[in-house]
């Protein structure tokens, strides 16, 4: 029996996909597995019953990843899942800026009386544009980026794509109308709107800074619906006051930027749909009960994908699990085990990422769990899991 923790409320989309063999549990520190959407784990114990976690959504700046990684727990995420509900409120902000519709919208809430004469007199100050044929540059082509390029395409703009490290997937799925560069410099100085969707790391911390926005043709409209941290409040709000910034639409509000001329907060609804909560909730319970059934990780963020396909249908008698570091003559040292201990290998995986593999094997023959586990206790084996 495995028992799942749930931090926060989670769709039933999610939760119903647990059947028997599985109980819900509130007490984290004996659950085997935990979903998880914005509760913070960062200062939070885990005990060594805890297998893996997962967050139904992309970021995971609230889970201690690393430490995850080095205790043998598999983190996973959702990618994809709300990319659709995050690219139609992209394509809201771009309106919203384009027509002044925040202020305008504002401005009407303090009329009082003759309102439909002072709409007529007042309606001018707010005079927009269109943004057909406007150029977007649509920075990160993942799967959010992808859907906002495609739907800005549609919609009649000049979308230009940046991203050094485009996938064959997204490649593939991207309008083959759309130039995609590998060069933030030969994009910026283009676009009237930038949309960015470029992923939260220690290298992209305050990216966007004073020399970016030097670079960036006059009066462009910012948005940002990836992450905060992607951009230097400092730099941007001297790049508004110059000018050189038209607006800036960010589903994160922020004490640094709050109540600041040329900023738009929307306050965090870029997933907040019901389809995308289902999506997600869906996802994230899949992923887990694969790995803590079949032991297959796919959408981790500190293991590689490693999937040998369901256990059941293996015709293997037993399936080992094994979680490394990505060490020099790791896998000769763990076959050279089974090959000691007279057990046949039937099939067998080993992938890595950075400094972590996993090694999946399945076997012909019922296994000694507590003596296999014992002699496969060498330094940069991280955790071993048998599957019956």
């Amino acid at each position: 029996m495995f028992k799942i923790a749930a931090l926060n409320k989670i769709s039933p989309a999610g939760l119903s996909q647990f059947g028997d063999g599985y109980a819900f549990t509130d007490d984290v520190l004996s659950a085997d597995g935990v979903l998880v959407r914005s509760h913070d784990m960062l200062h939070m114990d885990f005990s060594e019953n805890l297998l893996a976690i997962a967050r139904a959504g992309a970021g995971v700046n609230n889970i201690p990843v690393d430490s995850c990684a080095e205790k043998g727990i598999v983190v996973f995420n959702t990618p994809g899942a709300n990319a659709n509900a995050v690219k139609e409120l992209v394509i809201s902000a771009l309106f919203l800026a384009a027509r002044n519709l925040p202020a305008a919208l504002e401005w009407v809430k303090t009329l009082t009386s003759d309102v439909a004469k002072e709409t007529e007199k007042g309606k001018g100050q707010f005079a927009g544009s269109e943004i057909e044929g406007k150029t977007l540059g649509v920075a990160g082509l993942g799967a959010i980026g992808v859907m906002v390029a495609n739907a800005a395409e549609k919609l009649g703009m000049d979308v230009i794509g940046y991203d050094p490290f485009i996938t064959v997937d997204s490649a593939h799925r991207l309008s083959n109308r759309i130039p995609v560069v590998t060069d933030l410099g030969d994009m910026l100085p283009r676009c009237d709107y930038l949309s960015i969707h470029i992923p939260a790391m220690e290298s992209t911390k305050g990216m966007f800074n004073r020399d970016m926005f030097a670079q960036m043709k006059k009066g462009v409209c910012f948005l940002n619906f990836s992450r905060d941290n992607l951009v230097n409040h400092g730099d941007l709000l001297s790049a508004i006051e110059s000018g050189a910034v038209g607006k800036y639409i960010t589903d994160f509000p922020s004490d640094a930027l709050l109540g600041k001329d040329g900023v738009v907060f929307i306050p965090h609804l870029g997933a907040s749909t019901e389809e995308a909560e289902d999506c997600c909730a869906a996802m994230a319970a899949e992923q887990l009960i694969d790995y803590l059934e079949n032991g297959n990780i796919v959408n981790s963020v500190n293991y590689p994908t490693c999937d040998m396909g369901p256990f059941g249908r293996s015709q293997a008698v037993s399936r080992v699990c094994i979680l490394n570091k990505n060490k020099p003559a790791m896998l000769s040292r763990i076959t050279g085990i089974f090959a000691d201990s007279d057990i046949n290998i039937r099939n067998m995986t080993n992938t890595s990422m950075g400094g972590y593999a996993c090694t999946m094997i399945d076997v012909d023959s019922e296994v000694d769990s507590d003596a296999l586990t014992g002699r496969l206790k060498f330094d940069g084996i991280i955790s071993v899991r048998i599957i019956r």
